[in-house]
């Protein structure tokens, strides 16, 4: 499938490893981060589009995501935020900051390219968390933040249909943002030991879904909230 895909979150390990297989399978990816240069370099080595956008800065990623041009073929918001703290150390501040980071970033994003996907009759992939519906200690600002994403999916795929919106909802994924929990190869193991399929997840099996939802072999999927999380949301082989 060709035409466009916008990507925002393009230099982050899931958001990376997506670029590519939408540059190998003939579609043209347009990249959106926020340092110049990684951004710059990555687009380079593709011959793809770019713009440089915070995904904090509204008025910068409306203009970043209209500067890939129209129709669209798809756009995903590859960026997230893992915050970690006990109930009793949770700010106001981390409860705002994940939820405009998670979901009105996800939202700016989709509305600045909604009439160009319109046109094209395109696709939307938003990125949840396991953590979403899976309770985990510790997890009450990200746990609320991924949850109003797979809410805020759900109601624009029914807006914006027939222009499709799914979500991938992760579990812990060895790439630079996690690498605080994954670096330590003691507590990597023992969290892998955590998941049915007992390993953690690596950047291209959610950006192997991703391009899958972006492409037309999904043209009836729409609405979905999808684990790749080793099973760990919805199984218990143990105990």
């Amino acid at each position: 499938m060709g035409g466009t895909v916008v990507i925002v979150g393009a230099t982050g390990g899931i958001g990376s490893a997506l670029v590519r297989r939408v540059a190998a399978r003939g579609a043209r990816p347009f990249l959106i981060g926020r340092d110049a240069a990684r951004v710059a370099s990555l687009a380079a080595e593709l011959g793809a589009g770019h713009a440089v956008a915070d995904a904090l800065d509204a008025e910068a990623l409306a203009a970043a995501v209209q500067a890939a041009g129209s129709p669209l073929a798809g756009l995903a918001y590859c960026v997230g935020s893992i915050v970690l703290k006990p109930l009793k150390r949770v700010t106001e501040a981390d409860m705002l900051d994940a939820y405009r980071l998670n979901v009105v970033g996800a939202m700016v994003a989709v509305q600045a390219a909604a009439p160009a996907l319109s046109a094209g009759q395109g696709a939307v992939v938003l990125f949840s968390s396991v953590a979403a519906r899976a309770g985990f200690p510790n997890h009450a600002a990200i746990g609320a933040a991924k949850a109003a994403v797979e809410g805020l999916a759900v109601s624009l795929g029914a807006e914006l249909a027939p222009v499709r919106v799914n979500v991938i909802a992760p579990s812990l994924t060895r790439t630079g943002m996690a690498a605080p929990l994954t670096g330590n190869a003691q507590m990597a193991e023992a969290i892998a030991k955590l998941h049915p399929l007992p390993r953690l997840g690596d950047a291209e099996d959610s950006a192997a879904l991703a391009d899958f939802l972006l492409s037309e072999q999904a043209g009836w999927i729409s609405g979905q909230v999808i684990g790749v999380d080793g099973g760990r949301a919805s199984l218990r082989s143990k105990g």
